[in-house]
């Protein structure tokens, strides 16, 4: 086997999922690729091998061979899709399926060229390997890609039309030339974006509408693998749906209905395998489950990256292995998955009995919390489409379920109990993409994110602990404290219309609960109607009648909670009837809390107009019935609003950005930018930066306000002092040469006697227009990408935390809801009598610098500080950061699966 190249760029190998919802590796070329290319190349037909080289070329001769398959990584870059296939010998080999590849023409621009095999032409690989042969040019500095098709070559020429780059062509001499714009559009954005919908969601769709399953037990031993394998067994006999259970190597008896399979010539065409063996035989196992068909495999037991480096390693080639024979995986330390559509209702858990039906869609990762939301779906009575538990979620994530609720019928609601977040960007594109047409409901494990279970794989992060609250809030789901209120939302979605408004009406049993509730409404967002009433304990049926007519007349409020909990007579029903069925009749949104109900009883169903079976939710306290309640309403407003768009400020140069940064790092490893460094970048995203003259003597001080114009701010250049105007560090106004050298006496003293410095620098600039000071800042972070921050400025502000985040890109709603949302925003529009501040010009501001941290992993940190806003505008006057080597984000512009 050849030698790869030291510089071999590892980065760039990913798994894939295709348009058939299958699956793929995609790694840089290899000069031990020469007999696989030559294999490629001579299975290709005609047709397909005059479209590549523009004439019959039965065989690659040994020179060109060569020089394909050695390639340099740098101007010369090749990517192969590859998956496992067999020699005539028997032997295991590594299959070429397609082919991308680009030579360095000019600086920036590149020739590329595609050859994809003929047995998945039109299953989007060359679309995918577009994506990953850009994102590579783009690291190589490049921006533009010229192709030369023939016009015949019609399907060619539709992936490079409809990636949604700006392109360009005409036809020369019989060949078309095609010129590819690599810098992101927003269309190449949302063209990626779909194309990843469609294929992960088939991909999930292949797994749940499994119908024969195997389960590959250990055979019959003490271990704790068997008992997993022993519970399938038990569950398929309990509940077998409408699953075909074939088992290998059962631990004892195998139940009726089970089929028992001598060997794996024996096992046949399954969709889908349970993989119930030790860790240590779990590779072996997977690539004979990629001789069977199947489209997945659930891994349900553990041992692998939570026992340390020997366990990751195994689990990475586990997952390697299984991509590239075209696999999901699901796990390790999986509950399984289980469905409960009608004549296809699958069961691959460890659960012993599936909820009911319903429209609830669960994702949870461990197997513990799915035993604990099993558990109260059954106490609840609520139904579900789907349950599926990820377990340690080394490929199959709640990312990829949401591609596939989004378009699933059965699917109205979406629950997810998440214990990390390994790819938090996609999670907030798809999430907020999903909420838009269906309630997402999300509980996480932890606030911060930071915390991260044995064996999860994810990102270290410095993120501050707010900012997972404020992605969830951007992704515009509802934000569950815990699984207990996860499920109290969820009852409320799955059987209650959404609501019009936040008029609650209070049916009460007693005057105390009537004015608790109203109080707990009000801490909700709630506001309480004038309808509402309450009910003694003695209460006859026609007081009740009145009572609930009156609630549920047209107009009288939005939503309505029922509270009966009588403390001497029991409960007679009368209530519970009454409401069910006024809440059936007028689809208005209701909750209840009534003693001895819980969860979604029969004696709170009825009828509704189509004859459909209407249930009101019933809640162990009225506080959690409210609570839920409000998260609905607030769900539902915002679910009604203008989501806003991305922004895209004008008179962005993000080619002249790239090539400052890929200049400033081309000279080291990290570069600190100078003042002149931040005023060019800012430049390139349209944002002026007010100049300052260092100085150090008050001749040159005076020499700097002549040039710059009085009046001048003095300010000392040390970063401990040059915002502190309490400390003196800051003097503004000074309006002649005496004031200047006398305030630079001032602050020389300052900094003698705070800092200990005895040759001070200052720094002279024009006075800004007044107004108040802000603070704009940006980071990338490793788990979580490019970051933003913004608040007013002053000491108050950083020691309260008073910081609004975002997570780029942003949209229009984002950026206002960023600057109005921290406690101090009353200052920005007229607080105590003074006059409002130009906002839309701050609000610009923070949008470019929102552009800029997403066009540019390279930019570690960046600070403007202050950014004064006045009445008519924006002044930045002072810009700080850093830039380093970027990292691969882990929501990149390519498509690829975690592993």
């Amino acid at each position: 086997m050849d030698a790869v190249r030291p510089d071999y760029p590892v980065e760039w190998e990913a798994d894939v999922v295709l348009r058939d919802g299958s699956t793929m590796h995609v790694r840089p070329i290899r000069p031990d690729d020469a007999d696989a290319l030559q294999r490629f190349h001579t299975g290709q037909s005609e047709r397909s091998t005059y479209f590549r080289f523009f004439a019959p070329l039965p065989r690659l001769t040994e020179r060109e061979l060569r020089r394909l398959v050695d390639v340099d990584h740098t101007a010369r870059v090749a990517l192969v899709a590859v998956r496992p296939g067999a020699a005539d010998d028997g032997t295991e080999r590594e299959d070429i399926l397609g082919v991308a590849r680009f030579d360095t023409i000019t600086d920036g621009e590149a020739e590329v060229a595609f050859n994809i095999a003929d047995s998945l032409q039109g299953k989007g690989l060359a679309s995918v390997l577009l994506e990953h042969v850009a994102a590579a040019a783009r690291e190589r500095g490049l921006r533009r890609f010229t192709a030369e098709v023939l016009p015949q070559n019609s399907a060619m020429l539709g992936v490079f039309r409809d990636a949604g780059y700006e392109i360009s062509q005409h036809l020369d001499d019989g060949v078309v030339s095609v010129g590819i714009d690599l810098d992101p559009t927003e269309r190449s954005r949302a063209v990626m974006a779909d194309r990843e919908h469609r294929a992960d969601a088939r991909s999930v769709a292949g797994l749940l509408a499994a119908r024969r399953v195997l389960l590959v037990a250990p055979g019959d031993v003490d271990t704790p693998e068997a008992l997993l394998a022993r519970r399938v067994l038990d569950a398929a006999a309990d509940d077998p749906g409408d699953t075909a259970l074939v088992v290998l190597d059962p631990p004892g008896p195998v139940p009726p209905g089970v089929a028992l399979a001598d060997g794996w010539d024996d096992v046949g065409d399954v969709d889908l395998a349970l993989l119930a063996v030790p860790a240590a035989d779990a590779l072996a196992a997977v690539r004979r489950i990629a001789t069977t068909g199947a489209r997945g495999v659930v891994v349900l037991a553990a041992g692998f990256a939570e026992t340390g480096e020997e366990g990751r390693d195994r689990l990475r080639e586990l997952v390697r292995t299984a991509h590239a024979a075209g696999l999901r995986v699901v796990g390790p330390a999986s509950y399984g998955m289980l469905t409960t559509t009608s004549g296809a209702a699958l069961r691959a858990s460890l659960a012993l009995q599936a909820p009911p039906r319903g429209v609830v869609g669960l994702f949870c990762q461990s197997a513990a919390a799915a035993v604990t939301l099993t558990a109260t779906l059954e106490r609840r009575g609520l139904g579900v489409s789907a349950l599926v538990s990820a377990g340690h979620r080394a490929d199959v994530s709640g990312n990829d379920l949401m591609q596939f609720w989004q378009d699933d019928d059965a699917t109205e609601v979406v629950c997810l109990y998440l214990e990390s977040i390994g790819n938090p960007r996609k999670f907030s594109r798809l999430a907020r993409r999903l909420s838009a047409v269906k309630p997402v409901v999300v509980a996480t494990a932890g606030r911060s994110g930071q915390v991260v279970p044995p064996g999860h794989a994810v990102r270290a992060t410095r993120a501050p602990r707010r900012l997972l609250d404020e992605l969830l809030r951007q992704s515009g789901v509802i934000q569950a404290d815990n699984t207990h209120q996860l499920m109290d939302v969820a009852q409320v979605l799955a059987h209650q219309p959404m609501p019009g408004g936040n008029r609650v009406g209070i049916l009460a049993s007693s005057a105390a609960l009537a004015a608790l509730v109203a109080e707990a409404a009000a801490s909700a967002g709630l506001v309480v109607a004038a309808s509402s009433d309450y009910l003694p304990a003695h209460a006859r049926e026609e007081d009740v009648a009145r009572a609930v007519d009156a609630l549920y007349a047209p107009g009288a409020c939005d939503v309505v909670v029922a509270v009966d909990v009588p403390v001497v007579q029991p409960r007679t029903g009368a209530i519970a009837r009454a409401v069910a069925e006024a809440s059936a009749r007028t689809g208005r949104t209701t909750v209840a809390s009534m003693l001895g109900l819980h969860g979604m009883p029969d004696e709170l169903a009825a009828p509704g107009p189509d004859g459909g079976l209407v249930r009101v939710p019933a809640f162990s306290t009225p506080e959690d019935a409210v609570v839920a309640l409000g998260k609905v309403v607030e769900h539902a407003r915002s679910r009604a609003e203008d989501r806003g768009h991305y922004v895209a400020p004008d008179g962005i140069d993000t080619r002249g950005a790239r090539r400052l940064v890929e200049g400033w790092l081309a000279g080291g490893p990290a570069h600190d930018l100078s003042e002149d460094d931040a005023a060019a970048l800012l430049d390139c995203y349209g944002i002026r930066l007010w100049r300052a003259r260092r100085v150090r003597t008050a001749d040159e001080a005076v020499a700097a306000a002549d040039e710059l114009g009085w009046p001048v701010a003095l300010k000392s250049a040390s970063a401990a002092l040059r915002h502190r105007t309490d400390l003196g560090g800051v003097l503004l106004d000074v309006a002649d040469p005496a004031d200047l050298r006398a305030d630079m006496a001032r602050i020389c003293a300052v900094a003698r006697d705070v800092l200990g410095e005895t040759d001070p620098t200052f720094e002279v600039q024009a006075m800004a227009p007044k107004g108040v000071a802000c603070v704009v800042r940006s980071a990338e972070d490793p788990l979580f990408g490019p970051m933003v921050s913004f608040g007013l400025a002053g000491d108050a502000v950083d020691l309260l935390d008073d910081v609004a985040h975002g997570i780029p890109p942003l949209t229009d709603v984002d950026v206002a809801a960023m600057v109005s949302t921290v406690r101090a925003a009353p200052r920005l529009y007229g607080y105590g009598g003074a006059p409002p501040v130009d906002v839309d010009a701050l609000e610009d501001v923070l949008a470019r610098v929102s552009v800029m941290a997403d066009d540019l992993p390279e930019l570690a940190a960046f600070e403007l500080y202050p950014v004064v806003v006045g009445a008519a505008g924006a002044s930045v006057l002072h810009a700080s950061g850093r830039l380093r080597p970027a990292g691969r984000r882990a929501d990149a512009l390519r498509r690829a699966l975690p592993g």
